[in-house]
């Protein structure tokens, strides 16, 4: 996965240390209630558009630019379904980091689903009675926008009994 280029620059200061970052999560649905997923390239699974968000960029923008430039579909944000802290992470490179994901469920506007970028090997529709093997972490996304009700879903871990 390309690193952006703002994260390397804080690398370069920071080197591995833990890095708290804003990500979003499209749960891209089509007029069928098929969902778009790609496989990723650096792992192979199946999931959702995913990206970091940019330094000032709204974080709903973010899921339109990275549905265009990850699978070359243009969408409508509906609406925010999570806000989910996810575990700590440790990757290849030695470099650690902890995402505040924000799931958006979103509307298939236009666009042929491709690959679109190299972030991914594959883009496909799926109907969401036949999707692909995935992580419990990404099925809660698709689960949180699927069933999107116009209130965010959020969690209270943490905060004791």
């Amino acid at each position: 996965m390309p690193t952006p280029e703002f994260v390397v620059q804080i690398r370069q200061k920071i080197g591995h240390d833990p890095l708290w970052m804003p990500g979003v999560t499209a749960v891209i649905l089509d007029d069928d209630r098929r969902i778009l997923l790609c496989r990723r390239s650096d792992n192979g699974a199946w999931t959702p558009i995913t990206g970091i968000v940019d330094p000032g960029e709204e974080p709903a923008v973010t899921a339109i630019r990275e549905a265009e430039e990850e699978a070359g579909v243009e969408i409508r944000v509906e609406g925010l379904a999570s806000v989910k802290a996810c575990p700590p992470q440790t990757f290849p490179n030695g470099d650690q980091a902890q995402f505040l994901d924000l799931t958006f469920r979103c509307r298939y506007v236009a666009g042929a689903a491709r690959v679109n970028d190299e972030e991914s090997t594959d883009v496909r529709w799926f109907h969401l009675d036949d999707l692909p093997e995935m992580s419990d972490r990404m099925l809660y996304r698709i689960r949180s926008a699927v069933e999107f009700t116009g209130a965010a879903e959020f969690s209270l871990d943490g905060l004791g009994d």
